[in-house]
């Protein structure tokens, strides 16, 4: 019998399980519906009436302010301070006298049963803890990498306030528009030998958005994928050094699903979502799901084999391959020439005046035009 623990943390305002700023009152949930999942309530926390409001509004079906507050076992008052926090976190109600409120389109709350049940045999992998919001996933799971977690412990999240991309720049992700995670794995190697790592995880979650209905996505170097030149999604690794033979890679990855017109106006660059590129709006649930498989896959082949195997793949769906391009390093420097594809390291290759020359991921930044 394959087993997955599941663990479902509804966390306190500031993201974590239980770092309140006061009084902190855990209680397991009696009524969850998945008798297996643990919840855990933090009384001081908004966001706990806030999350909880917006899974009993999830079918857009009416629900009156009386039959809300019961449910939630809250004062009137607070169901509508609840309502307002998610109106002021973008999403939209209806208000009808006599009949209450609902969500003016239904939302697709993650739900760590459904994950484990589509996950299958390779739920074995995982130990999926699901968090209402935080500030960053990958902060959070390093912090578990660094008290011993095991590998494939995934922390994902509804709401992500201060999620982080390569170079510092930061992931804008709103409220049921995005899917972010982070995946935790464990390698016998040290750091320099897992050189690829980010382009290995590209090809598995183009994989996996294939698996789903989402074609022609493509790989920008080092940890971007894209759709007809429009940023779909992007993929962070960061690495805990356990010894010389030891690492932790805490592998997080953002996609949009379904991005707001308010919130895509922010993004200071061309992007897209699921949504626009399918047509419809594939659960989170199941892309999440379908993400770990092929991370699973790809990242045990990887521990034995290096990026080699993966790079033809890479390369297939390189979205600059053969174009000439513009490389802009930390200090300013730039360099032009046509892409080449990617050695069996990762690094990219790039044709210049001067031959073919190669570029260390984490070095550089990438752009069209030039040479």
């Amino acid at each position: 019998m394959i087993m997955v623990l599941i663990t479902y943390v509804k966390p306190n305002v500031c993201g974590t399980r239980c770092r309140a700023a006061g009084p902190c009152s855990h209680r397991p949930d009696a009524g969850n519906r998945h008798a297996s999942i643990t919840v855990l309530h933090c009384s001081t926390a908004i966001h706990v009436e806030t999350f909880n409001l917006l899974r009993l509004l999830a079918d857009a079906s009416f629900h009156s302010g009386a039959a809300l507050a019961r449910e939630l076992g809250v004062s009137p008052a607070a169901v509508r301070m609840a309502l307002r926090e998610l109106e002021d976190l973008g999403l939209k109600l209806v208000r009808m006298r006599g009949r209450g409120y609902r969500l003016a389109e239904p939302y697709d709350c993650l739900d760590a049963a459904a994950v484990g049940a589509q996950l299958g045999a390779p739920a074995r992998h995982f130990r999926l803890e699901l968090l209402d919001a935080c500030a960053s996933t990958n902060t959070l799971l390093l912090e578990r990498a660094r008290a011993g977690a095991r590998a494939g412990h995934v922390i994902a999240c509804e709401l992500q306030s201060a999620g982080r991309g390569r170079r510092g720049n930061s992931w804008q992700s709103g409220l049921g528009g995005s899917l972010t995670f982070s995946l935790l794995w464990r390698f016998a190697q040290g750091a320099t030998g897992l050189s690829g790592l980010s382009l290995a995880a590209g090809v598995a979650v183009a994989r996996a958005l294939a698996a789903v209905g989402v074609a022609e996505v493509r790989l920008k170097w080092p940890n971007d994928l894209l759709h007809a030149g429009r940023k779909l999604g992007g993929i962070l690794i960061e690495l805990h050094d356990d010894g010389p033979d030891s690492t932790a890679a805490v592998i997080g990855i953002g996609l949009n699903v379904r991005l707001r017109t308010s919130l895509r106006d922010t993004i200071a660059q061309a992007v897209t979502d699921v949504a626009s590129i399918s047509g419809q709006v594939p659960q989170r649930n199941r892309l999440l799901a379908a993400t770990l498989i092929e991370l699973a896959q790809v990242l045990e082949q990887f521990a034995g084999h290096g990026f080699a195997p993966l790079r033809q793949e890479w390369i297939a769906r390189h979205a600059h391959q053969g174009k000439p391009i513009t490389l802009t390093s930390a200090d300013g420097n730039t360099v032009a020439g046509r892409a080449a594809g990617v050695a069996e390291d990762g690094a990219l290759l790039v044709e210049t005046t001067r031959g073919v020359e190669r570029f260390v991921s984490g070095e550089l930044s990438l752009r069209a035009g030039g040479f």
